[in-house]
């Protein structure tokens, strides 16, 4: 099901405080966000920390209680406490991140950044961006913000060593595919291309849509990753740099009989 992600407000009064706690600190302010209802609740909710709101609570005895957390005030200062004592006792940034509503990863990241070593913070953005279904849409973090947490990590720690050996072994320019659909038409120039045209094919018609297959290409320095997550070829451009942007026509296949 479809809803609206609701957009999160953070005050900037986080100085003075530890790497972890500042952590801590926004995971609890995302734990506070209204928990919006959306045409399928109390089923389906928009939450950093949940998308249902009905849930299961532990017990002191062990057992298990179901909650309400839309219609049961109790059911759900009882849930926000849980989740709080969960992330109280983190260890580390993965551990709270392991909590988290995947469609507000990046909200996450964009908030703890600078509270993240460099390989912690490309480790959960590399998660996040594989995880989080349509990044380039987020609502709650620009293009540039993206762009800027992708600059500012070594490609090294955004990527396993066999996605590693395909960026290295790109040839320059490279030649990359991004297929839209009538939805995201004026989506074109975004960070998230694919090196496989049948990729692009698949994203172009997704949900019997009719949409267009583009084709650019790009010097190797401008791409930041490849990720080979869910079989997609994709890599992570500055689209700036993108040049040649053209509609990539239909391969021909020779239907000639030997």
């Amino acid at each position: 099901a479809k809803y609206q992600r609701c957009t999160v407000h953070f005050y900037r009064n986080v100085f003075s405080v530890t790497p972890r706690s500042k952590v801590k600190l926004v995971a609890h302010t995302l734990l506070d966000v209204h928990i919006q209802e959306t045409a399928f609740s109390p089923m389906i909710v928009s939450h950093p920390f949940t998308n249902s709101g009905i849930t299961a609570l532990r017990n002191e005895d062990g057992s298990l209680s179901m909650v309400d957390l839309v219609n049961n005030a109790d059911d759900c200062t009882k849930w926000r406490s849980t989740v709080g004592k969960q992330i109280d006792s983190a260890e580390n940034a993965h551990e709270v991140f392991a909590l988290l509503n995947p469609p507000y990863y990046l909200t996450f990241i964009k908030f703890t950044a600078a509270a993240l070593s460099e390989q912690d913070l490309g480790k959960l953005l590399s998660i996040a961006w594989t995880q989080e279904e349509c990044p380039n849409q987020d609502c709650n973090i620009s293009k540039r913000e993206l762009l800027a947490l992708f600059r500012s990590v070594s490609p090294e720690y955004l990527m396993d060593e066999e996605e590693r050996q395909v960026y290295e072994s790109m040839e320059d320019p490279v030649t990359v595919y991004r297929g839209v659909t009538p939805y995201n038409q004026k989506n074109v120039k975004a960070l998230s291309w694919t090196l496989d045209r049948q990729t692009a094919e698949w994203f172009a018609h997704r949900f019997g849509e009719e949409g267009t297959v583009y084709e650019a290409q790009i010097k190797k320095e401008h791409i930041h990753a490849y990720f080979s997550g869910r079989n997609e070829s994709e890599v992570i451009v500055d689209s700036m740099y993108l040049e040649q942007i053209t509609e990539s026509p239909e391969p021909q296949f020779d239907m000639q009989m030997t």
